[in-house]
């Protein structure tokens, strides 16, 4: 079976099995904390690689339960690498299908656990269940360094040792094109650096209310400039209209007009808060999921 035939068949199984699988979803995965956007009505597959025969014979009850969430810990770096992960719903099951991966980091003063509060997983499980979004995992590296010598090495921790070991412990689709890179305030400024440092590696960045580190406005704006057309990422951007790091955040959405960055730019109502971020986590998660869904061919 081929990729197309596997998302025909993975995406017929779904719309024959989805109004029951979201029935007994709003039993079994806890509802979230936070006021979502009103659902995308978009219709889309999963993607990646050929699902087992009986899964379109014989309804998968995973499909009825939610994605699970695990805590790992690279050892080989000095200090070592904490993390949680989100793994979609029949991950265990369907054990021909690889993965995109998405890595959330989070902001300054909280831990990996903040996206997961945010309601992220159990967005990810209800995109992926009504057929509006291929399944993906989730990364969320723990920043807890933050306030001390060894935060300043966190980006070569997630770049040198992190992704790899994702990649080599975990059923994900190793490229630029299937790994995103997404953060919140100190996230967010991260996500900038990380993201143009290595372009070959990270095709979709989301900075959402990034606090730009101070005094890095210039080293990344010459970043911008060293990316060739055909390398840069899509760049989504977004900030409350009462952000207390608007300007910074204003400053950067222009230097990317300035050297014709395409991204989106959304200047929203809120604040620099959870309430503003968990208000808008579906629409993100739609936005990153957007680049790995199947696109339709033309005529």
């Amino acid at each position: 079976m081929n990729t197309r035939q596997a998302i025909l068949t993975i995406t017929l199984f779904l719309l024959l099995f989805g109004a029951s699988a979201c029935s007994s979803l709003e039993e079994a995965v806890p509802t979230a904390t936070v006021t979502l956007p009103p659902t995308s009505t978009a219709t889309v597959t999963p993607s990646p690689s050929p699902v087992p025969p009986t899964a379109t014979a014989t309804p998968l009850g995973c499909l009825s339960q939610p994605g699970k969430i695990e805590q790992g810990v690279v050892t080989a770096t000095v200090p070592s690498q904490e993390f949680l992960i989100y793994l979609p719903p029949c991950y265990s099951e369907l054990t021909d299908l690889r993965y995109p991966v998405l890595y959330l980091l989070h902001g300054q003063t909280y831990t990996m656990d903040q996206w997961v509060r945010l309601g992220v997983p159990q967005v990810a499980d209800e995109m992926y269940l009504r057929g509006e979004s291929v399944p993906f995992i989730v990364v969320f590296p723990n920043d807890n360094y933050w306030n001390s010598s060894p935060g300043s090495t966190f980006g070569v921790r997630l770049v040198g040792a992190l992704v790899p070991h994702i990649d080599a412990n975990y059923r994900t689709i190793p490229d630029r094109d299937h790994r995103a890179l997404g953060g919140l305030s100190r996230g967010g400024g991260w996500t900038a650096q990380l993201g143009l440092e290595n372009p070959g590696m990270f095709g979709s960045l989301g900075l959402h209310s990034p606090a730009i580190f101070k005094g890095d406005g210039y080293f990344v704006d010459k970043l911008m400039q060293s990316i060739p057309q055909e390398s840069r990422p899509r760049i989504w951007l977004d900030a409350g209209d009462n952000d207390r790091e608007l300007k910074s955040i204003v400053q950067f959405e222009q230097s990317l007009t300035r050297y014709s960055y395409t991204h989106e730019y959304h200047f929203l109502s809120g604040d620099h808060s959870e309430l503003y971020w968990g208000l808008h986590v579906h629409e993100y998660l739609q936005w990153y999921a957007e680049a790995w869904n199947p696109q339709p061919e033309s005529e």
